[in-house]
């Protein structure tokens, strides 16, 4: 019965792993966290890193909260969640600067604002602050690793198109004549709805597939 019962909570882990990477994609299917999305994902350098902070605020403060899930009052849980997830941005922020401080100036304000990201705050109340650590954990990394995978798949075309080069290295020919609509905030939602389209044709075609077997 024990083996049973184990083997069943890792299947359940597994689901919420792959959940966040495709049926529950942050940005392509919940459209979550879109002003960051959007607004760092001009180059795929600023993009992953964006993804990172994102995704590494996320799992720290799944866990954290997720622990403390049954000592955190009922009357101040949204205030005690957004205190530790304003913890873990503060750390973020601080070893970015430290340690790259161009990329830091890079995404200037929106690091600050991951505090603010309603992806953050809706998996912590969704499930971290009624689920397992273990659970919570794995949520967390793949919520954060769908969201790294569309900000990088983002920041490249963008980059590529805008600039030709892909995280500064020069791979289109010089007789290309970049697109700079594409570094503009315009290119984003155009870069997005490329993307949406590509995963809502992929997912219709994998459904098709599913109901004919």
């Amino acid at each position: 019965m024990a083996e049973a019962l184990e083997e069943l909570h890792a299947e359940t882990a597994t689901e919420r792993l792959q959940a966040g990477l495709w049926r529950q994609n942050p940005i392509l299917v919940q459209a979550l966290g879109m002003c960051p999305t959007l607004a760092v994902s001009n180059t795929a350098a600023n993009a992953l890193t964006m993804g990172l902070a994102t995704a590494a605020v996320l799992l720290g403060s799944a866990l954290v909260i997720s622990t403390l899930r049954e000592t955190i009052p009922r009357q101040v849980r949204l205030a005690s969640f957004v205190l530790v997830i304003a913890t873990f941005v503060t750390i973020t922020d601080m070893l970015i600067e430290a340690i790259a401080i161009e990329m830091h100036r890079a995404l200037g304000a929106f690091l600050p604002l991951i505090v603010a990201n309603c992806l953050i705050l809706g998996r912590i109340e969704a499930l971290a602050s009624r689920r397992s650590p273990r659970l919570a954990a794995m949520d967390a990394l793949g919520m954060g690793a769908g969201f790294i995978c569309c900000l990088l798949a983002l920041g490249a075309v963008r980059e590529l198109l805008g600039q030709g080069t892909l995280f500064g290295i020069m791979l289109l020919p010089e007789r290309f004549e970049p697109w700079v609509v594409m570094l503009l905030p315009g290119g984003g939602f155009f870069a997005l709805a490329a993307l949406v389209l590509a995963f809502r044709w992929v997912q219709g075609h994998a459904d098709v597939v599913e109901r004919a077997r």
